[in-house]
C-alpha cells in the first residue's frame, strides 16, 4: 500500500485547534522523496532500484534531512511538496553511524524549515506528531512509548532509540514534531512486538535529531562525518532465541570472501563472547577502523571454529551520488 493510494484515519489525525502553532505551515516543511538506483549498485538487490519516503526541510535554502536507505546510491532523487510542486534533489551526504542523510533541492523549494528541537527532553508518555509528506491527512498523533537501544540486522546500532505508537505506516523519513512545533526526530523503522494473550503492539524506530547538530558541520562540507569509518563485514545477522545468527552475507563482501555462510551461529568476537545483536556489532567496532582484521568464532552443525575477517569500509562499495 501506497500513500496514494490510503490517507490515515481522521481519528489520527492531529487537529489544529490542540496545537499553538501554525499546524500546516509546520507539516509544509515535511516532503515527499522518491528516488531511483541503479540496477547494479549494490544496495539494489536488498532496497529495491525505486523508493519512496519522506523528508524534513531545516534549511530554507532547501537542505532536507531525512533516512539513509532512501537515497542510499541514489541515481535520481524528486522531491515533491505538499502543494503538489517537484523539485530535483542531490544526495549530499549519507551517515552510516547515525542512519541520516541529507539531500539539497537544487530548485527553490519556498518552505519553511522545521527548528531543531530539544529531543534529549524527550520522556515516554510524552506527546508528539510524526508526519510524512502530505500534510494533515499524512501525519498522525503519536506518543513516545519507550527509549532504548536499538540493532539492525546491517550492521548498524543505536545507544538510544525512540519508540512511538501507534506507528505511521508511511513511516521512512518521517518527522517526529514536537508539541512546540520543533523536530524531535526521523522514522526509520516499523517493529512488531509481541504482548501477552495475543495481542500485539505495533511501533516506528524514530532517530533522534539530536545526534544531528554535532555532524552536520562535517556532512555539509565533506560529504561524511571527518572520523576513521567503522569496520564493515558484510554480515545480515538476527537473533534466534538467545543466539546471535548469520541471517545472509553480502555477495563479495568481507564475510563472504572469509567463508562465512548462511546460518552460522555467532560465539564471540576475539576471545568475548557475544551477548546480543548489539553486543555484537559493539565488539566489531571495537577492534579499530575499517580494515582491520576481525576475529569470529563461529558454529556450524556441530563444530565450532574461528575464522578472521578483513574488514572493509562500507562506503567504498557503494556507488557515489550523481549530480545532474
Amino acid at each position: 500500500m501506497t500513500k496514494s493510494e490510503s490517507e490515515i484515519p481522521s481519528s489520527l489525525q492531529p487537529d489544529p485547534a490542540d496545537y499553538a502553532f501554525d499546524l500546516d505551515r509546520v507539516l509544509s516543511a515535511v516532503v515527499s522523496l522518491r528516488s531511483t538506483i541503479p540496477e547494479d549498485a549494490f544496495t539494489a538487490p536488498t532496497l529495491g532500484m525505486e523508493r519512496e519516503g519522506s523528508g524534513v526541510v531545516i534549511q530554507e535554502s532547501g537542505l532536507i534531512v531525512t533516512i539513509g536507505y532512501l537515497v542510499t546510491e541514489a541515481e535520481t532523487i524528486w522531491i515533491h511538496t505538499n502543494d503538489g510542486r517537484a523539485i530535483p534533489g542531490h544526495a549530499l551526504a549519507v551517515d552510516q553511524e547515525t542512519g541520516f542523510a541529507l539531500v539539497q533541492a537544487l530548485g527553490k523549494l519556498d518552505l519553511p524549515a522545521l527548528e531543531i528541537g530539544d529531543s534529549d527532553g524527550l520522556r515516554p508518555g510524552d506527546h508528539c506528531i510524526l508526519a510524512a509528506g502530505g500534510g494533515r491527512q499524512q501525519a498522525i498523533e503519536t506518543t513516545l512509548v519507550g527509549r532504548q537501544d536499538f540493532a539492525g540486522y546491517w550492521e548498524y546500532a543505536l545507544d538510544d532509540a525512540f519508540y512511538t505508537a501507534p506507528p505511521h505506516p508511511f513511516w521512512g523519513g518521517t518527522g517526529l514534531i514536537g508539541e512546540d512545533g520543533k523536530l524531535l526526530g526521523i522514522g526509520s523503522l516499523i517493529l512488531q512486538q509481541g504482548q501477552r494473550r495475543g495481542q500485539r503492539l505495533d511501533m516506528n524506530m524514530v532517530v533522534p535529531i539530536g545526534l544531528l547538530p554535532p555532524i552536520l558541520p562535517d556532512l555539509l562540507s565533506y560529504g561524511r562525518v571527518s572520523r576513521p569509518p567503522r569496520p564493515w563485514l558484510g554480515i545480515y545477522a538476527t537473533e534466534i532465541g538467545d543466539a546471535v545468527v548469520v541471517a545472509g552475507v553480502a555477495d563479495d563482501g568481507p564475510s563472504d570472501r572469509a567463508g562465512v555462510q548462511t546460518a552460522d551461529r555467532i560465539l564471540a568476537v576475539a576471545d568475548e563472547e557475544v551477548a546480543d545483536l548489539g553486543d555484537f556489532w559493539r565488539s566489531v567496532w571495537a577492534n579499530g577502523p575499517a580494515g582491520a582484521k576481525v576475529r569470529l568464532r563461529l558454529a556450524r552443525d556441530d563444530r565450532e571454529f574461528d575464522v578472521a575477517i578483513a574488514s572493509a569500509d562500507r562506503s567504498s562499495f557503494l556507488k557515489a551520488p550523481k549530480l545532474h
